[in-house]
């Protein structure tokens, strides 16, 4: 009796052996097909030290919070319309506002009147010591221009439409342009 038994812990030891090295197989199989894979995890677009408008709402579309808008126009401006969220910071008091209110290592984007003035104002909180500082290309007209989410006096009473609304109608606009 203790020969068959012996027969069936070893049978059993060699089955056990043999489903374990399949799995082993099986797993290193799929460990080398997945690194043969792209990486299609899709990731929020980084910052840049000029970026466009789309690439601001790229980024908000992702619901990144970890951002600030600054608008160093005059307050006049700002108040007319600006990027829904802006803060307001004019450029004559610009630096000392920030300093007082924003964290050397946050993310900001900047725009100003003109893409002169928008270079100004980052390189100004630059060498306040802000480190993350991008130049929004084409300001307000451009972010306007996407049909970005805007605020103030004059936005109020002008709504986007339906282009604004719907990201299809307003490439089709675009593209009748």
């Amino acid at each position: 009796m203790s020969d068959i038994q012996n027969n069936i812990e070893g049978a059993k030891d060699k089955a056990v052996s043999s489903v374990e090295s399949a799995s082993g197989k099986v797993q290193d199989t799929i460990s080398k097909a997945k690194d043969a894979l792209p990486d299609i995890t899709p990731t929020p677009p980084g910052m840049k030290a000029q970026s466009s408008v789309n690439d601001l709402k790229s980024r908000l579309e992702w619901g990144e919070p970890a951002l600030t808008i600054l608008d160093v126009r005059d307050r006049g401006a700002f108040n007319e319309g600006h990027i829904m969220g802006a803060m307001s910071m004019p450029m004559d008091e610009l630096v000392e506002r920030a300093k007082t209110s924003l964290r050397p290592a946050r993310d900001i984007y900047v725009y100003g009147d003109s893409d002169t003035e928008t270079s100004r104002a980052a390189s100004e909180l630059r060498s306040a010591g802000f480190q993350s500082v991008a130049e929004l290309k084409g300001g307000f007209p451009a972010w306007k221009a996407i049909a970005g989410p805007t605020e103030g006096a004059a936005e109020s009473q002008n709504p986007p439409g339906a282009p604004g609304y719907n990201p299809v109608s307003a490439t089709k606009s675009q593209v009748q342009k």
